[in-house]
């Protein structure tokens, strides 16, 4: 009979409990705890904290976890409490099956030392389950001649509890015909078998029916039961007998569904059906059934599942084997898994950073990872390593864990990110090799300065540049990255004649663009020298220098500056000495000129732009010398002006004029004689009046236009009504032939308007006069001049029938020429009547009314005046040369032009002193001033 039960109550087990608590907290390095199983979620398993010597908040700030390659997470830690908790319920039976000792072993790490501890769990097995047989009833068939002490083995009860809790006996109902019996079998178990009492007898009882039931030492105890029925056969006096009582084979895990294992082989010398043997597993646990499968008529094992060395690696399996008869008999298959290098290792990375700072040191940890491979033997042995190449390595902490650090210091700027191939390789054959990759960024840091392109800069900037105008860019580059390579640029504070250099130049703070501030003047400062500093954002910033240097080029921006001849302040003209005497190439005078721009741009030339007498004087072309270019002549002008041109050599060229006057005479009193007739040149601002005036004439003249054509109409008018009354009084009123003066034998009224301008040499102001025109008759003739009959201007056929009315004018003389005494000769010869009194003839009045209006006609076309020319009276250049009034009477004193306030003066004989004669005309100032 079975073993009498062992209880172990509840309080045994705490105290058990307690006593393996305490012998895990004594050991040093490593950590165990205890836990029954079939716990709830949340049962608490150790006091962590507490061992690890660490207070329970700190759990959570020091990142301390659980590291599980489980696929299930079977504990927890509490944060509040600090403990280690179970995360679901336990079952021993499922974690460790048929083992009889169930620990599982558990990593704590320590995430900001990366540090890992080894807890090792024990789960203490609880009497959950009842003993349990494969099949609800067997059938076992006795031969009827049975001998009594025949044994029938019985099939084994199963129990996955281990100790006390698993099975330890079985019952067999009482009867008077069998008996139940242990036999120890090869793994230490007792199994069951049933033996025969006494004799049978079919006839009496050809079946019996008995009931097993196996008790576990649990507390309560378990139990379960299977239902015997024993017939009772005829004779069969032969027992099935196998080739071996126990069958060995080895195979690898490898093998597919379907193959063979082994075969086995029983035989009966019975005939007939009592000679049929039938094989069957008996005592198989289900999964061994799962795997293997075994053909009941020729006993052939075949791999049903799939084997799996790190799972099982032993399977022991009993075959019975049974004729037809009843009779039979048992045999062990004892299989045994051979490892194969099926697995390939398995990395697992348990903590990692994905950045480290670069110029950290060596020995940095990048990561900690797990290194397992579920092989055994050689095929389980595992090396890691990282490829050369790369500045890493690993180095092993604890069990199977690997810590990869650097093995130098990692510069950014050279890579910035790194991929890590970790590479692990078991030592099966053929190997099997794992790689696992970490990317890992390198985080900057500044350790690099701003540096630019070059060690310094030339720049050339044209003179007069626009205000706030870019002129050059400066670039600075920072290998850093981020804050540490934003770039600020500055100026280096410098003074520049007196001034800051900021108030000269400016520079963007953000892309280095300098601008100007000034207009650079290259006559000021040619060239300038500045620092640009480059800074970056970091912390501390660094920064560099580069040396900036700007040079001004000259532009054509100043015309030539004459300084001899130098303008006179006081209103007067230089003159220049020529001597009459002089020979070609005589030295004049020196026009010396300089220019403020450099270069080229103050090469200078010189030209003479006009000259009063052309082919006179040369001037040199890089000297400025005035030299005659020919001899002087008698009837070269006494007064000679130049203007020379002074011109550089810039794009575009600028260039000045100066005015020369060369007095050309043997003495300095024939000098001095004309010094009066030299006048300043021209004002530019004179011009402009001149202009104006010339417009304001202009104006002046049409209106008087306007005016004339009005009086016509009104002339014709009144003509009109003298005719009608002509007409009626039936006699004409005879013109004199005085009032008409025939030009090209047409006679015409004779009418004077006149117009004085004032133009004075020396001054800047000029004196324009516009008098009330004077319609009045003028030159008559003495028949005429006590007649007041008015004049009409006869057109009619009226007029020409009445040619007797009219007074004939005699036909001009034409014979203009004077006599021989009045001729142009010696000053001796001159005899001509001085007093100034009006001619006799009608010839000599004709004459001179015809010079008087020539002259007049040149006053007011402004290219002569009334008092020009020594004794010409402005008619040598429409008479000759030859044509003077110093033979003719001057009777300019007396005569009055029409529509002018003037009276024609003897310019001459006031410049001479003398006075002209008297006549009965009033005397009236010339329109022309003079300033001396």
């Amino acid at each position: 009979m079975g073993n009498p039960p062992l209880r172990l109550d509840r309080s045994g087990l705490v105290l058990l409990y307690i006593f393996l608590r305490t012998l895990q907290e004594s050991g040093a390095g490593h950590i165990q705890y205890s836990v029954p199983e079939e716990t709830d979620k949340g049962f608490f398993v150790g006091n962590i904290s507490k061992d690890l010597e660490l207070e329970p908040w700190e759990l959570s700030e020091r990142g301390v976890r659980i590291i599980s390659r489980d696929r299930m997470q079977l504990f927890a830690l509490n944060p509040r409490s600090g403990s280690l908790i179970t995360a679901g319920r336990l079952d021993r039976e499922e974690l460790c099956e048929t083992l009889s000792s169930c620990f599982l072993n558990i990593e704590i790490l320590v995430e900001d030392t990366l540090k890992i501890y080894g807890v090792e769990v024990e789960i203490m097995d609880v009497n959950d389950n009842a003993p349990s047989f494969q099949e609800a009833e067997i059938e076992i068939k006795v031969s009827e001649h049975a001998t009594p002490g025949s044994r029938f083995p019985l099939p084994s009860a199963r129990d996955p509890d281990v100790g006390m809790n698993s099975l330890q006996r079985y019952e067999l109902n009482p009867n008077s015909y069998f008996s139940l019996q242990m036999r120890g079998g090869m793994d230490g178990a007792n199994n069951p078998e049933l033996v025969l009492e006494g004799s049978l007898d079919r006839e009496k009882e050809s079946a019996h029916h008995l009931l097993l039931t196996a008790f576990d030492g649990g507390d309560p105890i378990h139990q379960g039961a299977v239902a015997i029925r024993v017939v009772v056969l005829d004779i069969n006096d032969h027992v099935p007998k196998f080739t071996q009582s126990v069958y060995r084979v080895s195979i690898p895990e490898n093998l597919r569904s379907g193959t063979q294992v082994l075969i086995v082989n029983a035989t009966d010398p019975d005939e007939g059906i009592n000679g049929e043997v039938v094989y069957s597993f008996q005592n198989t646990e289900s999964k061994t059934s799962e795997i293997f499968q075994l053909d009941s008529q020729t006993g052939e094992v075949l791999i049903r599942g799939s084997l799996d060395f790190e799972k099982h690696r032993f399977y022991e399996m009993e075959i019975q084997a049974q004729d037809g008869g009843g009779l039979s008999t048992t045999a062990k298959i004892l299989i045994t898994v051979v490892d194969v290098n099926d697995n390939a290792p398995e990395v697992t990375i348990t903590s990692s950073t994905n950045s480290v700072l670069e110029n950290s040191p060596p020995g940095t940890v990048i990561a900690l990872l797990n290194v397992q491979d579920q092989d055994s033997g050689e095929n389980g042995r595992v090396s890691c390593f990282v490829p050369n190449s790369l500045p890493f390595k690993l180095e092993k902490t604890y069990g199977n864990y690997y810590k990869l650090i650097t093995t130098r210091m990692l510069d950014r700027e050279q890579v910035h990110l790194y991929n890590i191939t970790l590479i692990a390789t078991d030592q099966g054959f053929p190997p099997l090799s794992t790689e696992t990759h970490i990317s890992l960024n390198v985080a900057d840091d500044n350790d690099n300065p701003p540096t630019f392109a070059d060690s310094s800069y030339s720049i050339y900037i044209p003179e007069n540049n626009a205000r706030g105008s870019s002129f050059f860019s400066v670039m600075a580059v920072d290998l850093d990255s981020s804050e540490n390579s934003q770039i600020t640029y500055s100026l280096v504070e410098d003074t520049l004649q007196g001034a800051p250099l900021s108030t000269y130049i400016s520079i963007n703070s953000n892309t280095g663009t300098l601008y100007a501030l000034r207009s650079f003047d290259y006559e000021q400062f040619r060239d300038l020298q500045l620092w640009v500093t480059a800074q970056d954002s970091g912390k501390p910033p660094l920064s560099s220098n580069v040396s900036v240097n700007i040079f001004v080029l000259d532009q054509n921006d100043n015309a030539p500056e004459i300084l001899y001849p130098t303008l006179p302040t006081d209103g007067s003209t230089g003159v220049e000495l020529a001597p009459r005497s002089a020979e070609p190439g005589y030295l004049v005078t020196k026009v010396v000129a300089v220019d403020r721009d450099s270069g080229q741009n103050a090469w200078l030339s010189y030209r003479l732009l006009k000259a009063s007498e052309p082919g006179l004087f040369a001037v040199g072309l890089h000297t400025g010398e005035v030299r005659t270019a020919r001899a002087l002549l008698d009837r070269d002008a006494l007064k000679q002006s130049l203007v020379v041109a002074v011109q550089d050599h810039g794009q575009p060229p600028l260039s000045a004029t100066v005015t020369l006057t060369v007095a050309v005479a043997d003495s300095i009193p024939d000098v001095l004689a004309d010094l009066g007739s030299i006048g300043t040149p021209a004002d530019p601002d004179d011009a402009d009046l001149t202009l104006y005036l010339v417009v304001a004439v202009a104006a002046v003249s049409c209106v008087f236009l306007a005016f004339v054509i009005v009086l016509l109409a009104l002339r014709l008018r009144r003509w009109h009504a003298s005719r009608v009354l002509q007409a009626s009084g039936g006699g004409l009123v005879g013109v004199p032939a005085s009032h008409f003066v025939g030009v090209d034998g047409v006679r015409a009224f004779l009418q004077t308007y006149s117009h004085e301008v004032s133009l004075t040499a020396d001054s800047r102001k000029s004196h324009l006069i516009f008098p009330q025109p004077n319609y009045a008759d003028t030159l008559i003739s003495q028949e005429s001049c006590g007649k007041s009959e008015p004049l009409l201007l006869s057109g009619s056929s009226a007029f020409s029938k009445d040619s007797n009315a009219l007074i004939q004018q005699a036909p001009p003389n034409t014979d203009w020429r004077f006599s021989q005494a009045q001729r142009p000769g010696t000053s001796g010869s001159q005899n001509g009547d001085e007093t100034g009194t009006w001619p006799n003839n009608q010839f000599d009045t004709e004459m001179l009314q015809a010079m008087i209006l020539a002259s007049a006609s040149e006053a007011a076309d402004g290219s002569s005046t009334l008092g020009g020319g020594a004794g010409t009276m402005g008619l040598s250049a429409r008479y000759g040369p030859q044509f003077t009034l110093q033979h003719v009477p001057d009777y300019r004193q007396n005569v009055y032009i029409p529509g002018s306030n003037a009276t024609l003066t003897n310019a001459a004989g006031k410049r001479d002193g003398k006075t002209p004669a008297g006549g009965n005309g009033n005397k009236k100032k010339s329109g022309k001033k003079e300033k001396k």
